[in-house]
């Protein structure tokens, strides 16, 4: 049953119930109860399954017992590790029909409810592949696959072989694959394929992205949620890119004196992008302070006042007086003529889409970020250089860290595990 890319289910709609991740633990657990004959029974499964996280504080074994009867099972037949995987997917249902929703649910629960619950958002699909669209509509290999269409299966269809995630990484942090490494046939095999995803899995790992819950099955299959998620995360590394002091040696306008700037190294990108956002609605006259990318900008009002004091010559005085729905529609058209519109729609912003959000303003950072150009305060930022190999060092640990998929995020090593 184990093939190059992992775990094959024959069944292929129960194979998508499952990431590879989970399947190599289910398949380890029902291997482990095989008799002397290697065979699994039906009656092996209540003490196993009792034994699964997911199950464990919710069942004893007799209710597990009783569930299965009632799925007419036999417990003195033989059973299949396909059988077994349906067997879970039901108790797996009514476990959480049980939990409803509650906050009581365990996180494990949350991570492995089958991908029938996993919703797929259409803004941020359209959002990737426009983005996609630009930035690879002139690859010599992906030009005769471009552009996508965001309203069909495309994207999901052309991430099968690998290709377009790989060059993706490249176009995120430049140079991390050779590009003589991509298998770039029009029609790959299956252990060419495996070979790309495996190329990009590793690549995604190094650049910072957390990908402990994808194999190279997943990424085989096009499973929506799964290739999604990881465009997501290659995206925000390559919007988030410039927003350090080195990158970007004017962002020490932010802070008030030097004490400050090693705060302001420590800090994670997506909180200086903040802090930026704040530094200018707060010139501007804006008085709420900005702690997210969904709720706090709902209503629109903060981008008409980060707009205004950025871009004065597009400015429309009747956008604050608007109504939050056609305030949306007037910051867009501001941002369209800054040349910011690619990646949210005014109902994007009125549902507090956090990641589409935390796009558009970072790309008014890349387009017009209104910093001065203070030589003092520049050079004293670019003097702050780190000792080469310990930089380099710190990346390294850095990264192997984060893509372990721990909760919580490393920024700096040095700094974020002083409270161990």
């Amino acid at each position: 049953m184990s093939s190059y890319g992992g775990v094959i289910i024959s069944d292929q709609w129960l194979q998508s119930q499952f990431t590879q991740v989970e399947l190599r633990s289910l398949i380890s657990k029902f291997n482990s109860v095989k008799n002397q004959n290697g065979k699994v029974m039906a009656g092996d499964l209540p003490p196993l399954m009792v034994k699964l996280k997911a199950f464990r504080d919710m069942y004893s074994e007799e209710d597990i017992r009783g569930t299965l009867s009632g799925l007419g099972s036999n417990f003195s037949d033989e059973i299949d590790f396909e059988s077994f995987l349906k067997a879970y997917l039901n108790l797996q249902g009514q476990t959480t029909a049980k939990l409803g929703g509650s906050k009581n649910s365990s996180s494990f629960l949350k991570a492995t409810t089958t991908t029938l619950l996993h919703t797929i958002s259409e803004s941020e699909r359209a959002s990737y592949v426009a983005h996609i669209n630009s930035y690879l509509g002139d690859d010599p290999f992906l030009k005769q696959y471009l552009p996508l269409d965001p309203a069909t299966n495309d994207l999901f269809n052309l991430a099968k072989d690998g290709v377009l995630l790989c060059k993706l990484i490249n176009v995120a942090v430049p140079g991390t694959i050779d590009e003589r490494a991509i298998n770039t046939k029009r029609v790959l095999n299956p252990w060419e394929r495996n070979e790309n995803h495996t190329l990009c899995l590793n690549s995604a790992k190094a650049i910072g992205c957390t990908v402990v819950n994808i194999g190279t099955q997943d990424l085989i299959e096009g499973r929506p949620h799964l290739v999604l998620g990881l465009i997501s995360q290659i995206i925000k590394i390559q919007l988030l890119a410039d927003l350090n002091l080195k990158k970007t040696p004017q962002l020490v306008e932010l802070v008030e004196d030097s004490n400050d700037v090693e705060e302001l190294l420590s800090l994670p990108p997506e909180k200086v992008l903040l802090k930026w956002m704040n530094f200018h609605l707060q010139k501007a006259g804006y008085k709420k302070p900005v702690s997210n990318f969904s709720s706090d900008v709902k209503d629109g009002e903060a981008y008409a006042y980060l707009l205004n004091v950025l871009a004065p010559e597009h400015c429309n005085p009747a956008t604050l007086d608007a109504k939050p729905n056609e305030r949306a529609k007037l910051v867009l058209d501001h941002a369209e003529r800054m040349n910011c519109k690619r990646y949210l729609s005014p109902k994007d912003i009125l549902e507090g889409s956090s990641n589409l959000n935390l796009a558009f303003v970072a790309q008014i950072f890349h387009e017009r970020n209104g910093l001065t150009t203070d030589s003092k305060k520049i050079s004293f930022a670019e003097m702050m250089t780190d000792d080469v190999q310990t930089s380099r060092e710190e990346r390294c640990f850095r990264l192997w860290i984060n893509s372990l998929g721990i909760a919580t995020y490393v920024n700096n090593v040095f700094e974020d595990v002083r409270n161990g």
